[in-house]
């Protein structure tokens, strides 16, 4: 299975490309270059594998949540790619592939939302899988969802903005954090190789990004 997966959530840009399970990726600190940089670094690493498009099994994105701009970025290259290779997509939740990145079976994850506020979700794995045991939402970082249990590992920004805050919320919840964590479309590929497998691929006409909050900005009576 051949799989492109594909990240512009955050600051960085990642590419990677899933080959019957090994996995090429590069990331770049991208900042507003986002639009520029995608395309070129995925030709080239088409080029590098010797692939084309049409020798592809899938294409996956991630949806978000994140940057607004970011995640339509991403959406409508993967649209674009997809319809011009008639190829299913699917798209990656940024907060899961936080926790496939990980490296642990309990992870919290957090990506700053701004506005003082967190992209909020955890999960535990299961065998190949991850369960969402807290649905992914936008909340104050002293609001987050408590978690039982005292094995739980915390990643994001969101960790990284607010770790103060979210170290005594959770106090001996967490049995640690990974700082410096992002979205990641190396795990994405990951994931998106098992739904691919299990034959979750869409059209390219349904996909959408996964927002969550629905304004960038707050008025100025709310500042």
């Amino acid at each position: 299975m051949k799989i492109l997966a594909f990240d512009t959530s955050s600051s960085y840009c990642s590419i990677a490309l899933w080959i019957d399970g090994e996995i090429l990726s590069r990331s770049i600190l991208a900042e507003q270059q986002h639009s520029e940089l995608l395309l070129p670094i995925l030709q080239e690493l088409l080029a590098k594998s010797e692939l084309t498009l049409a020798q592809l099994d899938g294409i996956a994105f991630g949806a978000g949540p994140g940057s607004f701009t970011g995640l339509r970025i991403a959406c409508g290259v993967a649209q674009g790619l997809a319809f011009g290779s008639s190829l299913p997509v699917i798209g990656i939740s940024t907060l899961e592939a936080l926790a496939q990145q990980a490296g642990a079976n309990n992870v919290i994850t957090a990506i700053d939302a701004r506005m003082g506020e967190i992209y909020h979700a955890a999960y535990i794995k299961s065998a190949d899988n991850w369960e969402n045991v807290s649905t992914p939402i936008l909340c104050l970082p002293r609001y987050a969802p408590l978690m039982t249990g005292d094995n739980w590992v915390g990643c994001g920004s969101g960790f990284d903005k607010y770790s103060d805050e979210l170290k005594n919320h959770y106090g001996s919840s967490i049995s640690r954090f990974e700082l410096g964590f992002f979205p990641h479309a190396r795990e994405m590929a990951q994931l998106a190789a098992q739904s691919f497998k299990q034959g979750l691929g869409v059209d390219p006409v349904e996909i959408a990004p996964i927002y969550i909050r629905n304004k960038i900005a707050l008025k100025e009576s709310e500042r």
